[in-house]
C-alpha cells in the first residue's frame, strides 16, 4: 500500500547569491564539500493576496541597488513597501497563514541544519556543443572505418519517408543557461549572524550568480523549522546599524 501523501502548508523559500564552494570539517575529522550561498538584506518586498491577486505569495528581494538604476514605477513600488530598491526580486507561493508583511528581513535560519530543500538557478553556459557532450552520445569508431567522424553523431533520419529529421531530434547545439532544480540538497552548515548557508555538494548556476531555496517538495519538513518564516528581529537590525561605524567628515574651511 502506498503511503500517504504528506501535505504541508507552505512558507516562503529564499533569494541568496552564490559565493563558491569550500568545504567544512565535523568533528570526527571528516570533511564536507559545500556551496556558499550569501543572503544580504533579504526583505520582503510586496504580498500578494488571493482577495487582490488571485493567489497567495510573497515578494522578496536581495541586496541594495543603486537607486540611479532603478526605474521610476519601481522605486514607488519599494517605496510602497518602506524598502530600499533590490537588485533582485523573486516570488514565492505561500499558505494564506504564511503571509509576511512588507520590510520583514529574512534570516538564514529559515532554514535547519539537516534540513532537505530545493535549489534553482541557471546552469552555466557552455556554448555551442557537440552531441557527444551535449547529450552523452558515444560518437563513432575510434579507428577502422571512421574518417575524421569520430565524434559525429550518426544518423538522425530514417528513409525517403519521412524524409526529413524529426523536430526536437538531440542534436549538437547551444548548451546550457538553463533553469535548473536541484532536488534533495541537504543544509550542512547556517551563519544567521553573516547570513550565510552552506549546502552539501554542488547547486546549479555559477559564481555570484542567484539562487532561490525552498523547502524540500519531497521531503517532510523539520518540527523545529521557523514557520511562517525566519526573520530578523527590527531590534537586531537597528543594533547593528548603530555598532556601524561611521566615517568622521573633515570640517569645511
Amino acid at each position: 500500500m502506498a503511503a500517504p501523501t504528506i501535505i504541508q502548508p507552505l512558507r516562503t523559500g529564499l533569494l541568496a547569491k552564490k559565493l563558491g564552494m569550500t568545504r567544512i570539517f565535523r568533528d570526527d575529522g571528516t570533511h564536507v564539500p559545500v556551496t556558499v550561498l550569501h543572503l544580504d538584506q533579504v526583505q520582503v518586498v510586496a504580498a500578494l493576496t488571493e482577495e487582490n491577486d488571485g493567489y497567495n505569495a510573497v515578494q522578496i528581494g536581495w541586496g541594495k541597488a543603486k537607486v540611479k538604476n532603478v526605474t521610476q514605477p519601481m522605486r514607488g513600488h519599494y517605496a510602497k513597501a518602506k524598502v530600499e530598491p533590490k537588485k533582485k526580486l523573486v516570488e514565492f507561493r505561500v499558505a494564506a497563514d504564511a503571509l509576511l508583511e512588507p520590510g520583514t528581513t529574512l534570516s538564514a535560519a529559515h532554514f535547519s541544519v539537516g534540513q532537505k530543500i530545493d535549489v534553482c538557478g541557471v546552469s552555466i553556459g557552455k556554448g555551442f556543443a557537440g552531441g557527444m557532450k551535449r547529450w552523452n552520445y558515444a560518437g563513432l569508431e575510434a579507428s577502422h572505418g571512421v574518417s575524421a567522424s569520430h565524434r559525429s553523431l550518426g544518423s538522425t533520419g530514417n528513409r525517403q519517408d519521412p524524409g526529413r529529421t524529426f523536430k526536437n531530434k538531440k542534436m549538437e547545439g547551444h548548451m546550457g543557461v538553463d533553469r535548473i532544480t536541484t532536488l534533495n540538497l541537504e543544509v550542512a552548515a547556517v551563519d544567521a549572524e553573516k547570513g550565510l548557508l552552506m549546502i552539501k555538494g554542488a547547486v546549479p548556476g555559477s559564481k555570484d550568480g542567484y539562487v532561490t531555496i525552498r523547502d524540500a517538495i519531497k521531503r517532510r519538513r523539520p518540527v523545529d523549522a521557523a514557520y511562517p518564516a525566519g526573520i530578523i528581529q527590527a531590534s537586531i537590525i537597528e543594533a547593528a546599524v548603530a555598532e556601524t561605524p561611521v566615517a568622521d567628515t573633515p570640517d569645511a574651511g
